[in-house]
């Protein structure tokens, strides 16, 4: 992988954090598995599962932000086109509510910013993904 290519800031991430966070180091490997694999659907899953339990596996970078909003920003991004829509849209309406919930990383703007910047690609999300993440931005 060359330093330009998206995946491997990606892939960088999810290494470090397994690294960081040995708790979640199985999860974090079976992400770096799947991505190294370019398995999307499985990896659209399996990060939908990981970002539904933030009180399990919401943690702290080692710059000090959430480690949900990392992982949306150098993981699924990059791919975004990969991946179900849908799918993206539950995954980044999990990361903007849990900059919502949580105090140590409470943002209401950059939670609003996440859902905004992904209507902007209304036209490649399709109707269902649109309207799922209207209606999320709404709440």
């Amino acid at each position: 992988m060359s330093s330009s290519d998206p995946t491997a800031a990606g892939l960088e991430h999810l290494e470090s954090m397994s690294t960081l966070h040995p708790d979640l180091s199985e999860q974090y490997q079976n992400l770096v598995n799947l991505y190294q694999r370019k398995l999307w659907h499985q990896l659209t899953m399996s990060t939908l599962e990981f970002v539904s339990v933030p009180s399990v596996t919401l943690r702290t970078t080692s710059e000090g932000t959430s480690s949900y909003l990392v992982l949306f920003d150098k993981v699924i991004l990059p791919v975004d086109k990969k991946l179900n829509q849908l799918s993206l849209a539950r995954i980044a309406s999990a990361v903007a509510f849990s900059l919502l919930d949580d105090p140590p990383y409470k943002d209401g703007v950059a939670a609003r910013a996440i859902l905004e910047n992904l209507l902007e690609k209304k036209d490649r999300l399709g109707p269902s993904a649109s309207l799922f993440a209207e209606s999320r931005l709404g709440l």
